[in-house]
Protein backbone atom coordinates (compact mmCIF):
# COMPACT_ATOMS: atom_id res chain seq x y z
CA UNK A 1 0.00 0.00 0.00
CA UNK A 2 1.28 3.33 -0.70
CA UNK A 3 0.54 6.73 0.67
CA UNK A 4 1.90 10.20 0.37
CA UNK A 5 2.02 11.57 3.60
CA UNK A 6 3.22 15.33 4.54
CA UNK A 7 6.56 14.15 4.91
CA UNK A 8 6.78 12.25 1.81
CA UNK A 9 6.06 8.61 -0.06
CA UNK A 10 5.29 5.67 2.61
CA UNK A 11 5.05 1.99 0.87
CA UNK A 12 3.94 -0.12 3.51
CA UNK A 13 3.99 -4.17 2.16
CA UNK A 14 3.53 -5.30 5.33
CA UNK A 15 0.08 -7.51 5.97
CA UNK A 16 -1.14 -4.84 8.56
CA UNK A 17 -0.89 -1.39 6.93
CA UNK A 18 -0.92 1.77 9.54
CA UNK A 19 -3.27 4.47 8.74
CA UNK A 20 -2.06 8.11 7.84
CA UNK A 21 -1.85 9.28 10.95
CA UNK A 22 0.55 7.25 12.35
CA UNK A 23 2.97 9.39 9.79
CA UNK A 24 2.74 12.60 11.90
CA UNK A 25 5.67 15.05 13.28
CA UNK A 26 5.87 13.58 16.66
CA UNK A 27 7.60 10.66 15.59
CA UNK A 28 10.02 12.47 13.22
CA UNK A 29 10.49 14.98 16.38
CA UNK A 30 11.03 11.73 18.33
CA UNK A 31 13.99 10.69 16.01
CA UNK A 32 15.33 14.41 16.33
CA UNK A 33 15.59 14.24 19.61
CA UNK A 34 17.27 10.90 19.84
CA UNK A 35 19.66 11.42 16.76
CA UNK A 36 21.64 14.26 19.35
CA UNK A 37 23.25 10.96 20.54
CA UNK A 38 24.33 10.50 16.39
CA UNK A 39 25.28 13.92 16.74
CA UNK A 40 28.06 13.53 19.37
CA UNK A 41 30.00 10.69 18.05
CA UNK A 42 29.68 12.05 15.02
CA UNK A 43 31.05 15.32 15.57
CA UNK A 44 34.02 13.59 17.82
CA UNK A 45 34.70 11.51 14.86
CA UNK A 46 35.67 14.34 12.62
CA UNK A 47 36.65 16.77 14.75
CA UNK A 48 39.38 15.09 16.63
CA UNK A 49 41.54 14.05 13.66
CA UNK A 50 42.14 17.18 12.22
CA UNK A 51 42.24 18.95 15.33
CA UNK A 52 45.66 16.98 15.96
CA UNK A 53 47.11 18.91 12.86
CA UNK A 54 46.07 22.10 14.34
CA UNK A 55 49.62 24.00 15.00
CA UNK A 56 47.83 25.47 17.97
CA UNK A 57 47.08 22.02 19.53
CA UNK A 58 50.51 20.91 18.35
CA UNK A 59 52.55 23.79 20.49
CA UNK A 60 49.98 23.55 23.26
CA UNK A 61 50.31 19.43 23.96
CA UNK A 62 54.40 18.58 22.39
CA UNK A 63 53.23 17.25 19.75
CA UNK A 64 56.23 18.41 17.63
CA UNK A 65 57.96 17.02 14.74
CA UNK A 66 61.02 16.31 16.64
CA UNK A 67 59.74 13.58 18.46
CA UNK A 68 60.16 11.51 15.82
CA UNK A 69 57.44 9.25 13.52
CA UNK A 70 57.01 6.34 15.68
CA UNK A 71 56.39 8.50 18.99
CA UNK A 72 53.77 10.75 17.49
CA UNK A 73 52.17 7.69 15.94
CA UNK A 74 51.94 6.65 19.22
CA UNK A 75 50.80 9.96 21.07
CA UNK A 76 47.56 10.41 18.44
CA UNK A 77 46.67 6.95 18.59
CA UNK A 78 46.32 6.77 22.46
CA UNK A 79 44.22 10.45 22.28
CA UNK A 80 41.76 9.00 19.34
CA UNK A 81 41.67 5.63 20.90
CA UNK A 82 41.08 7.01 24.48
CA UNK A 83 37.26 7.59 23.30
CA UNK A 84 36.67 4.17 21.92
CA UNK A 85 37.76 2.50 25.05
CA UNK A 86 35.59 4.78 26.94
CA UNK A 87 32.66 3.87 24.69
CA UNK A 88 32.94 0.51 25.44
CA UNK A 89 32.75 0.89 28.91
CA UNK A 90 29.94 3.04 28.48
CA UNK A 91 28.36 0.63 26.46
CA UNK A 92 29.01 -2.06 28.82
CA UNK A 93 27.64 -0.51 31.83
CA UNK A 94 23.94 0.81 30.23
CA UNK A 95 22.58 -2.50 29.57
CA UNK A 96 21.70 -2.80 33.61
CA UNK A 97 20.68 1.03 33.30
CA UNK A 98 18.59 0.35 30.84
CA UNK A 99 16.58 -2.37 32.44
CA UNK A 100 16.14 -0.43 35.56
CA UNK A 101 15.80 2.81 34.72
CA UNK A 102 14.83 2.95 30.81
CA UNK A 103 15.74 4.24 27.69
CA UNK A 104 15.19 7.86 28.00
CA UNK A 105 16.70 8.72 31.49
CA UNK A 106 19.84 6.60 29.62
CA UNK A 107 20.24 8.95 27.20
CA UNK A 108 19.87 12.40 30.14
CA UNK A 109 22.61 10.26 31.71
CA UNK A 110 24.95 10.38 28.73
CA UNK A 111 24.26 13.43 27.86
CA UNK A 112 25.82 14.82 31.31
CA UNK A 113 28.76 12.42 31.73
CA UNK A 114 29.51 14.02 27.95
CA UNK A 115 29.57 17.15 28.88
CA UNK A 116 31.87 16.66 32.06
CA UNK A 117 34.43 15.13 29.70
CA UNK A 118 34.30 18.53 27.41
CA UNK A 119 35.04 20.52 30.57
CA UNK A 120 37.85 18.46 31.07
CA UNK A 121 39.46 18.37 27.54
CA UNK A 122 38.82 22.21 27.72
CA UNK A 123 40.57 22.38 30.81
CA UNK A 124 43.18 20.46 30.07
CA UNK A 125 45.84 22.84 28.54
CA UNK A 126 49.47 21.37 27.96
CA UNK A 127 48.05 17.78 29.94
CA UNK A 128 47.76 15.05 27.84
CA UNK A 129 46.04 13.11 31.10
CA UNK A 130 43.21 15.79 31.12
CA UNK A 131 42.99 15.27 27.54
CA UNK A 132 42.65 11.73 27.95
CA UNK A 133 40.22 11.68 30.76
CA UNK A 134 38.05 14.13 29.43
CA UNK A 135 37.93 11.87 25.98
CA UNK A 136 37.59 8.85 28.03
CA UNK A 137 34.04 10.45 29.52
CA UNK A 138 32.80 11.69 26.07
CA UNK A 139 33.59 8.12 25.15
CA UNK A 140 31.65 6.52 27.98
CA UNK A 141 28.56 9.36 27.11
CA UNK A 142 28.69 8.06 23.29
CA UNK A 143 29.18 4.67 24.43
CA UNK A 144 25.88 5.05 26.33
CA UNK A 145 23.72 7.02 23.86
CA UNK A 146 24.81 5.78 20.61
CA UNK A 147 23.87 2.23 22.25
CA UNK A 148 19.88 3.02 22.71
CA UNK A 149 19.12 5.87 20.68
CA UNK A 150 19.07 3.34 17.80
CA UNK A 151 17.03 1.11 19.94
CA UNK A 152 14.55 3.79 21.04
CA UNK A 153 14.18 4.94 17.62
CA UNK A 154 13.47 1.82 16.29
CA UNK A 155 11.37 0.34 19.15
CA UNK A 156 9.03 3.79 18.34
CA UNK A 157 8.86 4.06 14.29
CA UNK A 158 6.48 2.50 12.31
CA UNK A 159 7.04 -0.73 10.24
CA UNK A 160 7.29 1.06 6.82
CA UNK A 161 9.39 3.73 8.31
CA UNK A 162 12.15 2.27 10.03
CA UNK A 163 14.79 1.94 8.18
CA UNK A 164 14.41 5.12 6.82
CA UNK A 165 14.05 6.96 10.87
CA UNK A 166 17.07 4.78 12.20
CA UNK A 167 18.84 5.79 9.32
CA UNK A 168 18.24 9.07 9.54
CA UNK A 169 20.36 8.97 12.69
CA UNK A 170 23.32 8.25 10.65
CA UNK A 171 22.91 11.38 8.36
CA UNK A 172 22.71 13.56 11.79
CA UNK A 173 25.92 11.86 12.29
CA UNK A 174 27.57 13.07 9.28
CA UNK A 175 26.01 16.33 9.87
CA UNK A 176 27.58 16.75 12.61
CA UNK A 177 30.78 15.28 11.42
CA UNK A 178 30.67 18.10 8.40
CA UNK A 179 30.42 21.09 11.31
CA UNK A 180 33.29 19.38 12.61
CA UNK A 181 35.32 19.02 9.52
CA UNK A 182 35.00 22.42 8.05
CA UNK A 183 35.78 24.57 11.80
CA UNK A 184 39.03 23.05 12.05
CA UNK A 185 39.37 24.25 8.27
CA UNK A 186 38.10 27.42 9.72
CA UNK A 187 40.01 27.70 12.73
CA UNK A 188 43.12 27.27 10.63
CA UNK A 189 42.86 29.31 8.33
CA UNK A 190 41.30 32.43 10.33
CA UNK A 191 43.29 31.61 13.69
CA UNK A 192 46.57 32.84 14.41
CA UNK A 193 48.63 29.07 15.44
CA UNK A 194 49.76 31.10 18.56
CA UNK A 195 46.26 31.49 20.17
CA UNK A 196 44.51 28.89 21.98
CA UNK A 197 41.56 29.68 20.80
CA UNK A 198 41.98 27.67 17.36
CA UNK A 199 42.13 24.30 19.26
CA UNK A 200 39.49 25.39 21.94
CA UNK A 201 36.65 25.90 19.68
CA UNK A 202 36.43 22.85 17.75
CA UNK A 203 36.99 21.03 21.31
CA UNK A 204 34.21 23.26 22.93
CA UNK A 205 31.35 22.94 20.53
CA UNK A 206 30.92 19.07 21.38
CA UNK A 207 28.48 20.76 23.70
CA UNK A 208 26.51 21.78 21.29
CA UNK A 209 24.91 18.29 20.46
CA UNK A 210 25.76 17.04 24.12
CA UNK A 211 23.16 19.75 25.64
CA UNK A 212 20.76 19.12 22.77
CA UNK A 213 20.25 15.44 23.64
CA UNK A 214 19.19 16.66 27.44
CA UNK A 215 17.10 19.68 26.03
CA UNK A 216 15.15 17.66 23.09
CA UNK A 217 14.35 14.19 25.16
CA UNK A 218 13.03 16.14 27.76
CA UNK A 219 9.79 16.72 25.64
CA UNK A 220 10.06 12.70 24.40
CA UNK A 221 7.86 10.00 25.87
CA UNK A 222 9.47 6.44 27.43
CA UNK A 223 9.46 3.74 24.01
CA UNK A 224 5.98 2.30 24.83
CA UNK A 225 7.77 -1.28 24.02
CA UNK A 226 9.70 -0.65 27.23
CA UNK A 227 7.14 0.66 29.37
CA UNK A 228 5.00 -2.37 28.40
CA UNK A 229 7.28 -4.90 28.61
CA UNK A 230 8.54 -3.41 32.35
CA UNK A 231 4.68 -3.15 34.19
CA UNK A 232 3.48 0.57 33.24
CA UNK A 233 0.75 -0.74 31.08
CA UNK A 234 -1.48 2.55 31.35
CA UNK A 235 2.07 4.90 30.68
CA UNK A 236 3.17 2.52 27.56
CA UNK A 237 0.00 2.93 25.73
CA UNK A 238 -0.44 6.39 26.55
CA UNK A 239 2.30 7.03 25.12
CA UNK A 240 2.12 4.72 22.27
CA UNK A 241 -1.51 6.74 21.25
CA UNK A 242 0.86 9.98 21.35
CA UNK A 243 3.09 8.97 19.27
CA UNK A 244 0.66 7.48 16.95
CA UNK A 245 -1.64 10.29 16.90
CA UNK A 246 -4.39 7.73 17.30
CA UNK A 247 -7.02 7.27 20.09
CA UNK A 248 -6.56 4.10 22.35
CA UNK A 249 -9.93 2.62 20.73
CA UNK A 250 -8.49 2.71 17.30
CA UNK A 251 -7.81 -0.76 15.81
CA UNK A 252 -4.68 -0.24 15.06
CA UNK A 253 -3.43 0.68 18.66
CA UNK A 254 -4.95 -2.42 19.34
CA UNK A 255 -3.45 -4.53 16.60
CA UNK A 256 -0.23 -3.19 17.84
CA UNK A 257 -0.33 -4.00 21.62
CA UNK A 258 -1.58 -7.67 20.97
CA UNK A 259 1.77 -7.83 18.76
CA UNK A 260 3.78 -6.54 21.80
CA UNK A 261 2.11 -8.42 24.53
CA UNK A 262 2.37 -11.82 22.32
CA UNK A 263 5.96 -11.36 21.50
CA UNK A 264 6.56 -10.87 25.46
CA UNK A 265 4.52 -13.82 26.30
CA UNK A 266 6.90 -15.82 24.03
CA UNK A 267 9.99 -14.89 24.71
CA UNK A 268 9.38 -15.13 28.78
CA UNK A 269 7.95 -18.75 28.04
CA UNK A 270 11.29 -19.49 26.12
CA UNK A 271 13.14 -17.42 28.87
CA UNK A 272 12.02 -18.88 31.87
CA UNK A 273 12.14 -15.62 33.63
CA UNK A 274 13.87 -11.82 33.50
CA UNK A 275 17.23 -13.31 35.18
CA UNK A 276 20.38 -12.13 33.60
CA UNK A 277 21.17 -15.23 33.05
CA UNK A 278 17.73 -16.74 31.38
CA UNK A 279 18.22 -13.67 28.93
CA UNK A 280 22.11 -14.75 28.06
CA UNK A 281 20.80 -18.27 27.59
CA UNK A 282 18.16 -17.18 25.27
CA UNK A 283 20.38 -14.58 23.35
CA UNK A 284 23.11 -17.10 22.48
CA UNK A 285 20.03 -20.28 21.98
CA UNK A 286 18.70 -21.39 19.19
CA UNK A 287 16.13 -18.98 18.26
CA UNK A 288 18.80 -16.25 18.47
CA UNK A 289 22.06 -16.75 18.00
CA UNK A 290 22.68 -16.58 13.93
CA UNK A 291 21.18 -13.25 14.34
CA UNK A 292 24.00 -12.37 17.21
CA UNK A 293 26.37 -13.28 15.09
CA UNK A 294 25.32 -11.78 12.21
CA UNK A 295 25.33 -8.86 14.30
CA UNK A 296 28.65 -9.30 15.68
CA UNK A 297 29.80 -9.46 11.89
CA UNK A 298 28.21 -6.42 10.47
CA UNK A 299 30.15 -4.45 13.49
CA UNK A 300 33.61 -5.86 12.90
CA UNK A 301 33.25 -6.19 8.80
CA UNK A 302 32.23 -1.87 8.93
CA UNK A 303 35.65 -1.16 10.89
CA UNK A 304 37.37 -3.26 8.58
CA UNK A 305 36.28 -1.18 6.02
CA UNK A 306 38.51 1.34 7.06
CA UNK A 307 36.13 3.89 7.69
CA UNK A 308 37.31 4.50 10.56
CA UNK A 309 40.56 4.98 9.56
CA UNK A 310 39.23 7.86 7.24
CA UNK A 311 37.18 9.37 10.11
CA UNK A 312 39.83 10.02 12.36
CA UNK A 313 43.17 9.96 10.36
CA UNK A 314 41.84 11.26 7.01
CA UNK A 315 44.15 14.35 6.32
CA UNK A 316 47.06 12.10 6.95
CA UNK A 317 45.82 9.69 4.76
CA UNK A 318 44.78 12.30 2.10
CA UNK A 319 48.61 13.74 2.74
CA UNK A 320 49.75 9.91 1.60
CA UNK A 321 48.75 10.58 -1.42
CA UNK A 322 50.10 13.34 -2.59
CA UNK A 323 48.36 16.30 -1.27
CA UNK A 324 50.30 18.02 1.35
CA UNK A 325 50.18 20.99 3.79
CA UNK A 326 47.85 21.35 6.92
CA UNK A 327 45.05 23.55 4.92
CA UNK A 328 45.16 21.31 1.56
CA UNK A 329 44.83 18.34 3.82
CA UNK A 330 41.85 19.86 5.83
CA UNK A 331 40.13 21.11 2.75
CA UNK A 332 40.02 17.34 1.30
CA UNK A 333 38.69 16.00 4.54
CA UNK A 334 36.15 18.87 4.47
CA UNK A 335 34.82 17.76 1.03
CA UNK A 336 34.99 14.15 2.34
CA UNK A 337 32.25 14.54 5.18
CA UNK A 338 30.26 16.62 2.77
CA UNK A 339 30.55 14.06 0.64
CA UNK A 340 29.64 11.14 3.28
CA UNK A 341 26.66 13.41 4.77
CA UNK A 342 25.15 14.00 1.58
CA UNK A 343 24.71 10.44 0.17
CA UNK A 344 24.01 9.57 3.92
CA UNK A 345 21.29 12.02 3.50
CA UNK A 346 19.53 11.15 0.20
CA UNK A 347 20.01 7.00 0.48
CA UNK A 348 18.43 7.45 3.85
CA UNK A 349 15.45 9.76 3.13
CA UNK A 350 14.36 7.93 -0.21
CA UNK A 351 15.81 4.88 -0.64
CA UNK A 352 16.44 2.87 1.93
CA UNK A 353 13.06 1.52 2.90
CA UNK A 354 13.10 0.61 -1.22
CA UNK A 355 15.96 -0.81 -2.41
CA UNK A 356 16.66 -2.28 1.42
CA UNK A 357 19.72 -3.40 3.19
CA UNK A 358 20.42 -6.26 1.45
CA UNK A 359 21.49 -5.36 -2.01
CA UNK A 360 22.59 -1.64 -0.55
CA UNK A 361 25.30 -3.33 1.30
CA UNK A 362 26.63 -6.02 -1.46
CA UNK A 363 26.91 -3.10 -3.76
CA UNK A 364 28.57 -1.03 -1.27
CA UNK A 365 31.13 -3.42 -0.76
CA UNK A 366 32.04 -3.37 -4.19
CA UNK A 367 32.39 -0.20 -5.08
CA UNK A 368 33.95 0.57 -1.67
CA UNK A 369 36.48 -2.05 -2.11
CA UNK A 370 37.76 -1.07 -5.87
CA UNK A 371 38.59 2.76 -4.27
CA UNK A 372 40.11 1.64 -1.35
CA UNK A 373 42.25 -1.47 -4.14
CA UNK A 374 43.33 1.35 -6.26
CA UNK A 375 44.54 3.50 -3.41
CA UNK A 376 46.87 0.47 -2.00
CA UNK A 377 48.36 0.37 -5.84
CA UNK A 378 48.68 3.52 -6.41
CA UNK A 379 50.66 5.08 -3.39
CA UNK A 380 52.76 1.49 -3.40
CA UNK A 381 54.05 2.38 -7.30
CA UNK A 382 54.58 6.01 -6.47
CA UNK A 383 55.94 5.25 -3.12
CA UNK A 384 53.64 7.95 -1.88
CA UNK A 385 54.33 7.34 1.54
CA UNK A 386 58.40 7.95 1.40
CA UNK A 387 58.25 11.02 -1.10
CA UNK A 388 55.85 13.57 -2.07
CA UNK A 389 54.46 12.78 -5.45
CA UNK A 390 53.60 14.72 -8.11
CA UNK A 391 49.94 16.32 -8.54
CA UNK A 392 49.81 13.98 -11.71
CA UNK A 393 46.72 12.32 -13.50
CA UNK A 394 47.47 9.37 -11.09
CA UNK A 395 47.44 11.53 -7.59
CA UNK A 396 44.21 13.21 -8.72
CA UNK A 397 42.57 9.61 -9.63
CA UNK A 398 44.12 8.76 -6.14
CA UNK A 399 41.84 11.72 -4.74
CA UNK A 400 38.83 10.53 -6.92
CA UNK A 401 39.26 6.99 -5.46
CA UNK A 402 39.42 8.22 -1.97
CA UNK A 403 36.19 9.94 -2.53
CA UNK A 404 35.01 6.87 -4.79
CA UNK A 405 35.31 4.98 -1.92
CA UNK A 406 33.28 7.30 0.67
CA UNK A 407 30.18 7.78 -1.97
CA UNK A 408 29.74 4.00 -1.75
CA UNK A 409 30.50 3.30 2.01
CA UNK A 410 27.93 6.16 2.81
CA UNK A 411 24.56 4.22 1.67
CA UNK A 412 25.67 0.74 2.50
CA UNK A 413 27.82 0.28 5.28
CA UNK A 414 27.37 3.37 7.15
CA UNK A 415 24.20 3.07 9.13
CA UNK A 416 22.68 -0.13 8.00
CA UNK A 417 24.98 -2.23 10.43
CA UNK A 418 23.44 -0.07 13.67
CA UNK A 419 19.55 -0.14 12.03
CA UNK A 420 19.97 -4.54 11.18
CA UNK A 421 21.06 -4.42 15.26
CA UNK A 422 18.52 -2.21 15.77
CA UNK A 423 15.43 -4.38 14.68
CA UNK A 424 15.99 -7.52 14.65
CA UNK A 425 16.35 -8.90 18.26
CA UNK A 426 13.41 -9.72 20.50
CA UNK A 427 12.22 -7.08 22.43
CA UNK A 428 13.23 -9.01 25.82
CA UNK A 429 16.99 -9.59 24.43
CA UNK A 430 17.08 -6.69 22.50
CA UNK A 431 18.88 -4.18 24.80
CA UNK A 432 21.25 -7.25 25.93
CA UNK A 433 21.94 -8.08 22.40
CA UNK A 434 22.44 -4.60 21.09
CA UNK A 435 24.95 -4.57 23.81
CA UNK A 436 27.12 -7.22 22.86
CA UNK A 437 27.13 -6.00 19.15
CA UNK A 438 27.68 -1.98 20.00
CA UNK A 439 30.59 -3.07 21.91
CA UNK A 440 32.14 -5.09 19.33
CA UNK A 441 31.75 -2.25 17.07
CA UNK A 442 33.44 0.21 20.03
CA UNK A 443 36.23 -2.83 20.18
CA UNK A 444 36.87 -3.28 16.25
CA UNK A 445 36.90 0.73 16.18
CA UNK A 446 39.40 0.97 18.73
CA UNK A 447 41.65 -1.82 17.16
CA UNK A 448 41.46 0.11 14.11
CA UNK A 449 41.87 3.82 15.28
CA UNK A 450 44.52 2.59 17.81
CA UNK A 451 46.79 0.63 15.09
CA UNK A 452 46.45 2.88 11.97
CA UNK A 453 49.85 5.19 13.16
CA UNK A 454 51.55 2.33 13.63
CA UNK A 455 49.94 0.54 10.13
CA UNK A 456 51.14 3.51 7.97
CA UNK A 457 54.28 3.66 9.62
CA UNK A 458 55.17 -0.09 8.85
CA UNK A 459 53.09 -1.18 6.24
CA UNK A 460 52.85 2.06 4.43
CA UNK A 461 50.40 1.60 0.98
CA UNK A 462 49.69 -2.03 2.07
CA UNK A 463 47.17 -0.50 4.66
CA UNK A 464 44.52 0.52 1.91
CA UNK A 465 45.08 -2.76 0.39
CA UNK A 466 44.37 -4.65 3.96
CA UNK A 467 41.09 -2.66 3.92
CA UNK A 468 40.14 -3.22 0.49
CA UNK A 469 40.44 -6.99 1.13
CA UNK A 470 38.48 -6.82 4.23
CA UNK A 471 35.86 -5.12 2.25
CA UNK A 472 35.56 -7.82 -0.66
CA UNK A 473 35.17 -10.39 2.59
CA UNK A 474 32.09 -8.54 3.64
CA UNK A 475 30.54 -8.63 0.39
CA UNK A 476 30.80 -12.37 0.27
CA UNK A 477 29.20 -12.40 3.85
CA UNK A 478 26.30 -10.32 3.03
CA UNK A 479 24.92 -12.18 0.35
CA UNK A 480 25.20 -15.67 2.06
CA UNK A 481 24.40 -14.40 5.82
CA UNK A 482 22.23 -11.12 6.18
CA UNK A 483 18.84 -11.74 4.90
CA UNK A 484 16.49 -8.60 3.66
CA UNK A 485 14.88 -7.02 6.56
CA UNK A 486 12.97 -3.82 5.32
CA UNK A 487 9.19 -3.95 5.62
CA UNK A 488 9.50 -6.94 8.68
CA UNK A 489 7.45 -6.32 11.62
CA UNK A 490 9.43 -6.63 14.50
CA UNK A 491 7.50 -9.12 16.03
CA UNK A 492 8.02 -10.92 12.56
CA UNK A 493 11.86 -11.19 12.99
CA UNK A 494 11.15 -14.47 14.48
CA UNK A 495 9.89 -16.14 11.57
CA UNK A 496 12.47 -14.84 9.00
CA UNK A 497 15.53 -15.95 11.29
CA UNK A 498 14.20 -19.64 12.30
CA UNK A 499 13.76 -20.75 8.70
CA UNK A 500 16.70 -22.81 7.61
CA UNK A 501 19.14 -22.43 5.24
CA UNK A 502 21.53 -19.26 3.98
CA UNK A 503 20.41 -15.73 3.88
CA UNK A 504 18.68 -16.39 -0.30
CA UNK A 505 16.99 -19.24 1.44
CA UNK A 506 15.29 -17.30 4.99
CA UNK A 507 13.81 -14.63 2.58
CA UNK A 508 12.19 -17.41 -0.26
CA UNK A 509 10.71 -19.26 2.79
CA UNK A 510 9.62 -16.33 4.83
CA UNK A 511 7.81 -14.81 1.98
CA UNK A 512 5.82 -17.93 1.40
CA UNK A 513 5.23 -18.03 4.92
CA UNK A 514 3.76 -14.54 5.47
CA UNK A 515 1.60 -15.07 1.79
CA UNK A 516 0.38 -18.37 3.50
CA UNK A 517 -0.74 -16.12 6.80
CA UNK A 518 -2.22 -13.35 4.48
CA UNK A 519 -4.16 -15.97 2.95
CA UNK A 520 -5.36 -17.49 5.81
CA UNK A 521 -6.50 -14.62 7.48
CA UNK A 522 -8.61 -13.55 4.61
CA UNK A 523 -10.25 -17.01 4.33
CA UNK A 524 -10.95 -17.93 7.94
CA UNK A 525 -11.58 -14.10 8.83
CA UNK A 526 -12.94 -12.21 6.06
CA UNK A 527 -10.63 -9.21 6.64
CA UNK A 528 -8.73 -7.01 4.15
CA UNK A 529 -4.98 -7.27 4.48
CA UNK A 530 -2.32 -6.38 2.02
CA UNK A 531 0.09 -8.25 0.18
CA UNK A 532 2.28 -7.68 -2.88
CA UNK A 533 1.49 -3.66 -2.34
CA UNK A 534 -2.15 -4.41 -3.06
CA UNK A 535 -5.24 -3.36 -1.13
CA UNK A 536 -7.55 -6.05 -1.20
CA UNK A 537 -10.92 -4.15 -0.29
CA UNK A 538 -14.17 -5.58 1.74
CA UNK A 539 -17.62 -5.20 -0.18
CA UNK A 540 -19.21 -1.89 1.26
CA UNK A 541 -21.86 -4.31 2.32
CA UNK A 542 -20.30 -7.03 4.14
CA UNK A 543 -21.37 -7.43 7.30
CA UNK A 544 -18.74 -9.86 8.99
CA UNK A 545 -17.82 -8.30 12.42
CA UNK A 546 -14.31 -6.46 13.45
CA UNK A 547 -12.80 -3.34 13.68
CA UNK A 548 -12.45 -0.97 10.56
CA UNK A 549 -10.09 1.95 9.14
CA UNK A 550 -10.42 4.39 6.27
CA UNK A 551 -7.28 3.72 4.43
CA UNK A 552 -6.89 5.34 1.07
CA UNK A 553 -9.99 5.35 -0.19
CA UNK A 554 -11.06 1.86 1.39
CA UNK A 555 -11.43 -0.13 4.12
CA UNK A 556 -8.35 -1.51 5.65
CA UNK A 557 -9.60 -4.53 8.36
CA UNK A 558 -7.02 -4.77 11.54
CA UNK A 559 -7.40 -8.82 12.86
CA UNK A 560 -6.23 -8.83 16.26
CA UNK A 561 -6.96 -12.49 16.34
CA UNK A 562 -2.94 -13.96 16.34
CA UNK A 563 -1.79 -14.20 13.25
Amino acid sequence: MKLRTRFGRVEDTSPYPAPEEVYNWRIWAMMLSASMAAGMFGYDGAFIGSTLKLPAFKAAFGLNDERGAKVLAGLSSHIVSTFQAGCFVGTLTTYPLVERIGIRKCLFLASLIFNLGVVLQMAGKGSLAMIYAGRALTGVGVGNSYYVGPAYVSMNSPPAVRGRMVGLLETVYQAFGVVGFWICYGTNRNISPLSDAQWRIPVGLQFIPGVLLAVLMATQPEAPRWSIANGKREQGIRDLCYLRNLTPDHPYIAFEIQQIDEQLASERAGAGSSKFTDKLREAFGKRNRSRLAIGLAMMLFQNLSGINALNYYSATLIGNIGFKGTDVSLLATGVYGLEKALITLIFMTFFVDSVGRRKALILGSIGAATGMLYLGIYTNVADTFNSTPPRDAGAIFGLVAFYWYTLHYAYSWNGIPFMFCAEVFGNNIRMLCMTMTTCMQWIAQFMIVYSLPYMVVSIKSYTFIFFGVCTLAACAFTYLFVPETKGVVLEDMDVLFNARGLAPHQMKAFHQIMSTRAHDTVVAQGVTTVTNNEARHLHSDDTSGGDKSKHDGGEVRYDTSSP
